[in-house]
């Protein structure tokens, strides 16, 4: 059963609408007026159903925080579900998995080498690929106007998903 949810992206508002902030911008639109606290290195919240947290740590080192959430309440890896942006995935297409690759995203590697698995959930929010081969400058660059309109959709999807967040399934909005 899931006990912790995990939104990743980077803190501050250079990074607000950035495609590397899909996590926080799903936890913002689900706990849109929540009463956020620190700790765990995180904005954190007790809701009713599970933990909730968004790492202020920035994208590549959101392991700390993990670790601390995942000790202080005597965590299984499979008590996880990690979300974030894929670009693997099209804008459009979500993925609710166990386990998998990390392809390459800084932010699961560090949680894994901190909690020392990857065997946690994903929700995975595509992102899409760069059409130049610059991945960092991508990931930080704002969603435009009618990608926000996309990903709006996509978190609908998205809650949906999370009524029954160990079963594995993909969704999208595409046609």
């Amino acid at each position: 059963m899931i006990r912790l949810l995990v939104f990743l992206g980077n803190p501050g508002s250079e990074y607000r609408n950035t495609r590397h902030n899909a996590g926080f911008l799903l936890a913002d639109y689900l706990y849109p007026s929540e009463d956020w606290q620190m700790k765990f290195h995180s904005a954190y919240l007790s809701a009713p159903r599970w933990k909730v947290m968004k790492p202020m740590t920035f994208m590549n080192l959101s392991g700390t925080a993990v670790s601390e959430a995942f000790s202080f309440f005597k965590l299984k890896a499979d008590e996880i579900l990690v979300i974030h942006d894929d670009t693997e995935l099209p804008l459009g297409k979500a993925k609710l998995q166990r386990g998998g690759g990390l392809q390459g995203h800084k932010g699961l590697r560090s949680i894994k080498e901190r909690i020392g698995s990857d065997d946690f959930y994903r929700l995975r929010i595509g992102i899409g690929k760069p059409k130049h081969n610059d991945l960092a400058l991508f990931v930080t660059t704002p969603f435009t106007k009618d990608e926000m309109i996309t990903l709006s959709s996509v978190f609908a999807l998205c809650k949906a998903m999370l009524d029954t967040p160990e079963k594995e399934c993909e969704k999208s909005v595409l046609n």
